[in-house]
């Protein structure tokens, strides 16, 4: 395959203006992957306070905090690399996608005021920035849905696509409600992982849904995408990528059900195999979009800034990821295992 980009891009394989656009989109994809894997059970804990009481609401945000901040990270990032690396492409991106990365915006604001928010106000307003965190939650899996729905169809109007549009929708929320729940059951026991038990349940099937609709809608309205898995020896390869991935959705809801009606016991293995599932889609939709940003339309290197620009940013990059592998492996590998909540404090009695 490289050969034959370079052949088509005339340059040779070693060339900066050939392989630059190549890393800084390898770079960008592991970023939006982190992004995706590690805030999306944060997303997820948030959706699910929509259904879950009042008195486990501040509970489950509670378990958020460590790692609200470091998941704000990823976002900053995508989105700086992204302008820097690929200025070309802002406008085509932002044309095709204005609505839901508004939304993005919107959401991912009201998420990170209405969390700092509920920690200061008092009882009676707590609630209020409890409800605001959960509708900043849905406004973001809301946006992600519409960004992938629109992605996939390659910008395309009418009444159909917009069904199509919200049936994703409801299967992207469906699958951060997923990881947010296995989350929850690795970290906590009570009552709070038996309804994280049921809302698993109940969204596993939502999400395996949206996978198959997804990779059918990809593969239909891109002729390009479906020549690309039918070629040679691909086809072999898509069909047990996504073969893979719906038996991660069986395994899944099988030890979920397994869960409900034979063990108490925390366990992350529902949670790192709904990673592995997410891990594996993202390089699934990777593979079918390159070396386009936008489908038939934008490559990578059409949109990507100058060489003197991507020789800086690379050093950049250089210095900057070490750091930030770093940090985020110090912040993270603390999310794995039962959480134990506080004990309250004890006044001794007076004289």
């Amino acid at each position: 395959m490289i050969g034959t980009l370079t052949a088509a891009l005339g340059l040779g394989a070693h060339d900066p203006a050939f392989w630059m656009p190549l890393a800084m989109m390898v770079v960008l994809m592991i970023v939006l992957a982190a992004g995706v894997l590690l805030d999306g059970f944060d997303l997820g804990v948030g959706c699910l306070t929509l259904f879950a009481p009042q008195e486990l609401r501040l509970r489950m945000l509670s378990l958020l905090s460590p790692w609200r901040d470091a998941n704000e990270f990823w976002l900053i990032m995508g989105l700086g690399l992204f302008l820097a690396a690929f200025p070309n492409a802002v406008q085509p991106v932002m044309d095709g996608l204005y609505l839901p990365l508004t939304l993005l915006a919107l959401g991912t604001l009201l998420r990170s005021v209405a969390f700092e928010f509920r920690m200061r106000s008092s009882s009676k307003a707590r609630a209020r920035w409890l409800g605001g965190f959960a509708l900043g939650a849905l406004m973001v899996a809301t946006a992600h849905g519409l960004l992938l729905a629109r992605v996939v169809t390659n910008f395309e109007e009418g009444t159909g696509y917009d069904w199509f549009a919200l049936f994703v929708v409801v299967c992207v929320f469906a699958t951060y409600c997923l990881l947010g729940a296995t989350w929850l059951i690795m970290r906590v026991g009570g009552e709070l992982r038996a309804r994280a038990l049921v809302w698993g349940r109940r969204a596993v099937r939502w999400a395996a849904a949206g996978t198959v609709g997804v990779s059918v809608v990809l593969g239909f309205a891109n002729p390009g995408v479906l020549i690309k898995w039918s070629d040679g020896l691909h086809w072999s390869v898509v069909a047990l990528l996504w073969s893979g991935v719906l038996f991660g959705f069986v395994v899944v809801e099988m030890l979920l059900q397994r869960q409900m009606n034979h063990s108490y016991r925390t366990t992350a293995i529902p949670f790192l195999l709904v990673l592995l599932i997410l891990l594996a889609m993202l390089g699934g939709l990777a593979y079918s979009f390159f070396p386009y940003i936008v489908l038939d339309n934008v490559t990578l290197w059409d949109g990507a800034a100058s060489v003197a620009s991507l020789r800086l940013l690379l050093s950049c990059i250089v210095i900057a990821l070490p750091v930030a592998v770093i940090f985020n492996v110090w912040v993270y590998w603390r999310m794995f295992g039962l959480s134990i909540a506080p004990e309250p404090p004890r006044f001794r009695k007076a004289d």
